[in-house]
């Protein structure tokens, strides 16, 4: 029993490799997930004594519990015995792909990454771009919302930045859960947007079983109390107008409310505008293609970075104006409902995008391309000014004064000269040729307010030659 043993090397180091990793699947690796745990839970206990609305416990499960709770959810599997009846395949066939629906659409999200890297990322990404604007007092409604109802905001959709400001100006009051489309699914996006707890989405997708899976999962974080933004557009705005919303997720959360519940929902309306928009120039080239692929080129935004960069190291950067953000007034679920009992999800859709578009932000860039166009494509210093009176309507004309809408459409025409978009002589203003449906671009925020705007999203809005 005592006797020497001869054995191999190989052999010893199988053995000794074999026990290490028992070791420490069994000792070590629980201890030090205990130790990161604990220390997550007093993280997240800090950070919900900061926040407004805390981090909800359905945002806090695994992953793999969320896919778990979702796909045997029995309107889930409802849904699974559908599709297999209805394409004549075995139940656990259906199943597997319900299972991977629901792997594909639940994040993961980390409150390490969100918290920690993102919001700082986010707000030096916006405060690097542009002197960000926020009517504060939009937001004191929010503060007013019981705890255990549901915020969703709805927001236009004017630039990718979009996401980096709403995420950077919610982060004092909650987590928000994006639904991100088919396009952030690339490697190493797909990671870093799961883990901000985005989820994705397929657009025009015909599949009734995924849909299924989306809408218990859009339900359940509702149901939940977690803190959603949507994009009703459905993407980027090619003319500068806040578009028609399409009404898939105001649907699906619709039908998974309950109007007896304890829970109600509050529909947030958000408007974003730029001075400069950074896709700009894409976003007119599929427009004008008739086609929203968007052909964007690795090698020219990294070209287009490394110059802004350069810029910001030899202090000759500056800036891309104001992006402005403006909140509307809140839809309470709940009293729509028992005002507009026959209501549908179109309907609430409708009156959401007005809400948007009513709260529009008055920008400096937008103000003096709309005068342009107003006169003409060309016109004096006097001409423009008397152009642009008009410009604003009732309920925002107060908050301008004369002379603030004077400044505003000098700063705008310095900005618009300052990237060859207008040109100045003998004190006369003219849009530079090629340029016309930029400006007709960046005026389509004001000009939709003041019913200048062709209502077709087929024929663009007259400039001039």
């Amino acid at each position: 029993m005592f006797q020497s043993v001869e054995l191999p090397v190989w052999a010893l180091t199988l053995i000794v490799g074999f026990a290490a990793v028992t070791f420490a699947s069994h000792f070590l690796f629980p201890s030090v997930r205990w130790f990161f745990r604990k220390r997550a839970e007093r993280a997240v206990a800090r950070l919900n004594q900061r926040l407004k609305r805390p981090i909800e416990p359905f945002k806090l499960m695994k992953r793999q519990d969320q896919v778990i709770r979702l796909v045997y959810d029995p309107q889930v599997m409802e849904a699974v015995r559908a599709h297999a009846r209805d394409e004549g395949i075995p139940p656990n066939v259906a199943f597997e792909k319900a299972r991977s629906y629901a792997r594909e659409i639940v994040p993961g999200f980390s409150t390490a990454t969100y918290f920690g890297f993102a919001i700082r990322l986010a707000r030096r990404l916006g405060e690097g771009f542009y002197d960000v604007v926020v009517q504060a007092e939009d937001q004191n409604g929010l503060d007013e919302v019981a705890p255990e109802d549901a915020i969703v905001f709805v927001i236009n959709h004017r630039s990718n930045m979009d996401y980096v400001l709403v995420t950077w100006l919610a982060a004092q009051h909650t987590a928000l859960s994006y639904a991100v489309g088919e396009w952030a699914r690339i490697w190493p996006l797909k990671g870093f947007i799961r883990a901000m707890g985005a989820y994705f989405i397929r657009r025009r997708y015909a599949n009734a079983l995924y849909r299924a899976v989306l809408a218990r999962y859009v339900q359940m974080s509702v149901q939940q109390g977690s803190t959603q933004a949507i994009f009703p557009e459905g993407g980027l705005s090619l003319d500068g107008r806040v578009g028609q919303g399409r009404v898939g997720l105001l649907t699906y959360i619709l039908r998974g409310w309950d109007a007896r519940g304890p829970r109600d929902v509050i529909f947030v309306p958000v408007a974003l505008n730029y001075d400069r928009v950074l896709e700009d120039r894409l976003l007119l080239a599929a427009k004008a293609s008739g086609s929203r692929r968007f052909r964007g080129r690795p090698g020219v935004a990294l070209a287009f970075a490394a110059r802004v960069l350069w810029q910001k190291l030899r202090g000759r950067f500056q800036g891309f104006g104001q992006a402005a953000v403006s909140y509307g007034a809140p839809v309470s679920l709940r009293s729509y409902m028992q005002a507009n009992p026959e209501a549908d999800a179109d309907a609430l859709g409708d009156l959401l995008m007005k809400r948007i578009q009513a709260a529009m932000p008055v920008l400096a860039v937008p103000f003096a391309a709309a005068a342009l166009l107003r006169s003409g494509g060309r016109g004096a210093w006097s001409q423009l000014h008397a152009a642009s009176e008009d410009l604003l309507g009732p309920d925002k004309a107060d908050a301008w004064p004369a002379a603030a809408q004077e400044e505003l459409l000098r700063k705008g025409l310095d900005h618009l000269a300052l990237r060859g978009m207008i040109a100045k002589e003998n004190n006369i203003f003219t849009v530079t040729s090629g340029e016309e449906a930029a400006i007709a671009y960046y005026a389509a925020s004001i000009l939709q307010n003041a019913a200048e705007v062709d209502a077709s999203p087929e024929k663009p809005a007259d400039t001039p030659t």
